[in-house]
């Protein structure tokens, strides 16, 4: 099991968490798993912005981003260079440090 160290976000994971994926597992599948709520208003299909996390370590041992996720990160909030689609972010064997931006695109959200 990989570990996965979500970082305090005021919303979803007010005191942060440590949750374990499974090597293939998406970042969001393990985040949702956990019952951290994290936005996917594409239901993680790569058409939206809304699961934008930012790795804060082990990005390097995620598979590239392909062209059409490059392309929504372009529109996310808060964009850096770490950023990912929690959707697309596909675990490893190495640990995982995650921000959860405080903002989405997302202007209407069934949560709110």
């Amino acid at each position: 099991m990989t570990r996965i160290v979500v970082l305090p976000q005021e919303a979803l994971c007010p005191e942060g968490a440590v949750i374990e994926a499974e090597p293939g597992e998406s970042v969001c599948r393990a985040l949702l798993r956990n019952d951290i709520d994290i936005e996917h208003a594409c239901e993680m299909s790569c058409a939206c912005t809304t699961c934008h996390i930012i790795v804060r370590e082990g990005y390097a041992s995620l598979e590239e981003a392909d062209e059409l996720e490059d392309d929504y990160l372009d529109m996310a909030w808060g964009l850096e260079p770490d950023s990912r689609l929690s959707c697309q972010a596909i675990v490893a064997d190495e640990d995982l440090v995650v921000e959860i931006p405080r903002y989405t695109i997302n202007m209407v959200s069934e949560a709110h």
